[in-house]
């Protein structure tokens, strides 16, 4: 048989076995081990090292878009330094995975701008690099994707379709007022997934005031025991990112504050008199307010 016979033959049989990076870059490597004189074995070796590294990438980039999740809130973007020392050994520590194989929650509290959903995006990424599935959604989306669910009885279908994630990306839970039905399916689904897979959310409502987002206090009761039972408790005591940024401009301006949006009051954590806004307590984390037991 010919070499060109051959080489057809080769690249007819590969694509079958649905071998396309091997079918693209076997001449090459068989060149590169002519020149350097390898042995079949290392020949080989090295086609099927490529053929595994670009599927591992190609699934990567599939479980990323999967995700949901914004690429831009990486790791590598996430200011480390301004975490407390304890939540940042946390951070650290959620890096490895090991809390989805034991169905942990991750609950991550702090007042707006802090970086709550920041840290929980970047962790999830690096997560997903290493090959576990993980879903980002907020709160208000997920609870309209429920009732739509629910009102065409396909409730139970979707619920099975999370499942497939290791961990759910739950973010802003209490941010915006929902009624107690829009509730009761984001319930539904908490106890689908306790002790089956992992819930990781942000809140800047301490549990004290979860009954406002649930709308009943036996039902707040039990989407409280089931979250924290088996449940990583980070709190993000820290002024907004934003408004630090926002002070930082103002003072490299050399401005008093009187021609840009915020004033130094405001950029200084302070709200301007009149605005009928309160600025967020000093601390809304659960633990400081002796909701729950933390749980390292």
């Amino acid at each position: 048989m010919s070499e060109a016979n051959i080489k057809a033959e080769l690249t007819q049989s590969l694509k079958s076995l649905h071998l396309p990076t091997i079918r693209q870059c076997f001449e090459e490597v068989a060149r590169q081990a002519e020149r350097e004189t390898l042995s079949y074995e290392r020949y080989l070796h090295e086609l099927v090292e490529r053929e595994c590294e670009k599927r591992q990438e190609k699934r990567m980039s599939k479980l990323l878009r999967e995700s949901q999740r914004p690429l831009e809130k990486s790791l590598g973007a996430f200011d480390t330094r301004r975490l407390p020392a304890k939540a940042a050994r946390q951070m650290r520590g959620l890096l490895d995975g090991s809390f989805l194989k034991r169905t942990e929650n991750v609950l991550v509290f702090g007042n707006p701008g802090s970086g709550k959903t920041h840290l929980l995006e970047a962790v999830g990424q690096e997560l997903i690099r290493q090959g576990h599935r993980l879903w980002f959604t907020t709160c208000e989306r997920l609870v309209q994707e429920l009732l739509i669910a629910k009102r065409d009885l396909k409730l139970r279908k979707l619920i099975k379709k999370y499942a497939h994630y290791e961990g759910m990306i739950i973010d802003d839970l209490g941010y915006i007022r929902q009624t107690r039905e829009e509730m009761e399916v984001v319930f539904t689904l908490l106890a689908e997934r306790y002790e089956r897979g992992s819930v990781l959310l942000t809140s800047n409502l301490p549990f004290s005031k979860w009954e406002g987002i649930f709308k009943d206090p036996m039902t707040t009761a039990a989407a409280i025991d089931r979250l924290v039972h088996h449940s990583i408790i980070i709190e993000l005591n820290i002024p907004s990112y934003r408004l630090e940024q926002a002070k930082g401009k103002l003072q490299a301006a050399g401005e008093e504050g009187t021609n840009l949006p915020l004033s130094t009051a405001t950029a200084s954590g302070e709200l301007p008199s009149g605005s009928g806004l309160r600025p967020p307590p000093p601390s809304s984390s659960p633990e400081a307010r002796g909701d729950v037991t933390k749980k390292e």
